[in-house]
């Protein structure tokens, strides 16, 4: 089993997530007492998250290259940054890495297109939804994404960011998501994508009346997969 590296903290609690579903792929594959061989490495999200804010996206990417670099030095035999919007700096993170990294938009691409699906809705950051970076790594896979309005997208940011990464979950909120959800299917949406790993705490496929796919376990079960040998990385676009 190659030796999976999991670069988290952005926030700690969906990097929990990742460690039990990473797990629990293992203990369904290969059953018993097995478990997975990882390295964590955990930053200090407040350190993040104000270099986010503050626009300082070259400083933030030097920090997880810094903290990739630690993890290859670990024994880590490939990476998973274990966050969507921090994909905006993977070409930095990356920079002078030996061992590669599992990026959670191809591997999320590859699950769309294996479910017959070309239209999707895409939740997460208003960085993840505002920016290029994530949608435009999705098109390089023949995928059309689709946003929510403005208004909506800074609904979604805001339970990001004042409610889930803290940890606090709510039947309002989860509401409010179901609404932002209806509306992209009924923009065209044929799925949607929980694109940020907190999403996840907050609503499933139940909430959703088209195919949703949800980043952080598809990107933990890529990983296992991955590791054993079941499959190769996703292509790289």
């Amino acid at each position: 089993m190659k030796v999976i590296g999991l670069l988290g903290g952005m926030s700690w609690e969906s990097s929990a997530e990742y460690y039990r579903l990473v797990n629990e792929r293992v203990r369904e594959l290969r059953g018993g007492y097995h478990s997975a061989h990882t390295v964590l490495y955990s930053v200090d999200f407040a350190e993040i998250e104000a270099m986010q804010a503050e626009g300082r996206w070259d400083d933030a990417g030097q920090e997880l290259n810094r903290a990739a670099r630690a993890l290859e030095a670990a024994g880590a035999d490939f990476v998973v940054l274990c966050t969507n919007t921090m994909h905006k700096v993977a070409d930095r993170l990356t920079d002078g890495l030996g061992v590669p990294l599992l990026h959670l938009a191809d591997t999320t691409a590859v699950a769309i297109k294996a479910a017959g699906i070309a239209r999707v809705g895409l939740l997460g950051t208003g960085f993840t939804m505002a920016q290029p970076f994530y949608r435009e790594r999705l098109a390089a896979h023949g995928l059309e994404v689709l946003v929510p309005e403005e208004d909506e997208r800074d609904t979604v940011h805001r339970v990001i960011y004042d409610e889930l990464v803290h940890g606090v979950v709510t039947e309002e909120s989860r509401e409010r998501y179901r609404e932002v959800i209806a509306r992209l299917v009924e923009a065209g949406a044929e799925g949607v994508i929980y694109g940020c790993t907190e999403i996840e705490l907050l609503v499933g496929p139940e909430d959703s009346t088209v195919p949703t796919f949800p980043t952080t376990r598809l990107h933990a079960e890529a990983a296992v997969d991955y590791a054993l040998g079941k499959a190769s990385l996703p292509p790289a676009v």
